[in-house]
């Protein structure tokens, strides 16, 4: 099962994420995680991340390419992966689709977390574990950006994907919210 998990900050992203891979036993590729190990190990990617990850801003394309290319090439993930944080433009999701063709993969399901805005930024305000990106001017900075640049995403995997879309209301409990999730893709 190759999967992308889409939904703003504080959508659940990570609780599904980790539910899913554990279900489909599939290693979950945390694009967050990759780039926060990057810039603390201050690799030559961590370094070009580093400036915009620290203001809420997106990594520009090419670099991003760069680290999931690197990482979807690694013996783990040949039967199957989750992206998290991944792809986050329509042009990051057709390089995903050239490197997938590349690899003789396909994405079999982007799945979008549904969450309205204001409970997106109340939940990052109330993380317990709360990280640089969850301070709110960046939280909120991150939300225009997913809607300008991810949002788009959305039509990509209905139309253009042959409708490799899931779309769950993310306000439900994590647990209904993985069982609509498994449904969906058990019936489509």
């Amino acid at each position: 099962m190759r999967l992308v998990i889409l939904g703003g900050p504080g959508a659940g992203k990570g609780t599904q994420a980790n539910k899913l891979c554990n279900y489909f036993q599939i290693p979950l590729v945390s694009i967050g995680d990759i780039l926060r190990e990057a810039i603390a190990a201050e690799t030559k990617l961590g370094k070009k991340a580093q400036p915009y990850v620290a203001k809420g801003e997106l990594v520009p394309d090419m670099t991003m390419i760069k680290f999931v290319r690197d990482r979807l090439l690694q013996p783990d993930t040949k039967n199957g992966w989750l992206l998290d944080g991944y792809p986050r433009t329509a042009f990051q999701a057709e390089e995903l689709d050239f490197l997938l063709d590349h690899l003789q993969q396909k994405l079999d399901w982007a799945i979008f977390l549904n969450v309205p805005e204001d409970v997106l930024i109340q939940r990052c305000k109330n993380r317990e574990y709360r990280r640089t990106d969850d301070e709110p001017e960046i939280v909120k900075r991150r939300i225009d950006l997913f809607n300008q640049r991810t949002i788009p995403l959305l039509e990509y995997y209905e139309y253009y994907q042959r409708q490799r879309l899931i779309s769950v209301h993310g306000e439900q409990t994590p647990e209904a919210i993985f069982q609509e999730v498994l449904t969906q893709i058990k019936t489509q």
